[in-house]
């Protein structure tokens, strides 16, 4: 492994961050049988890397994009004390890469960025039995604040 660095994402990354998106949702089938089969999206990529509200950041190792994450400024539900919060997701590490601190690094960017808009609260979620990804969020200082539960039938 080379230095890594962190970069804001241009559009020309499109292509390798919608491989990392099916990246992603192929890591969360297993948690959510209620995924579609079909090829499926979570997030609008363009947008957020041209979005007012949004960063997106990619790691890249030798200029090779082997990490990216997202941040993005949410309005905060009515009830809590804040109006605004910082909204994290699309973390995803090459599988080739993982272990070495890269998600570590795209987070502390992206809440430094969420700080410069002066923002206090950050979060992001993480399917409960996902307990790597729980894990890694924990050693960042996270916790958990709500569980959502289901019932299929």
């Amino acid at each position: 492994m080379g230095k890594i660095i962190i970069r804001a994402a241009v559009q020309a990354d499109l292509p390798i961050l919608k491989e990392f998106e099916q990246g992603i949702i192929a890591t969360e089938r297993p948690f959510n049988v209620c995924l579609k089969s079909e090829n499926i999206c979570y997030y609008d990529i363009g947008a957020l890397i041209d979005g007012e509200n949004s960063t997106v950041v990619v790691a890249e190792d030798d200029g090779k994009i082997v990490g990216s994450g997202y941040a993005r400024i949410r309005q905060s539900k009515a009830h809590l004390s804040h109006d605004l919060h910082c909204y994290l997701g699309f973390m995803f590490v090459a599988p080739s890469h993982r272990g070495q601190g890269i998600n570590k690094l795209v987070i502390q960017t992206l809440i430094k960025w969420g700080k410069e808009k002066s923002m206090e609260d950050f979060y992001l979620e993480a399917y409960a039995d996902n307990s790597s990804a729980l894990k890694a969020y924990e050693k960042l200082g996270f916790k958990a604040s709500l569980v959502e539960m289901k019932l299929s039938q």
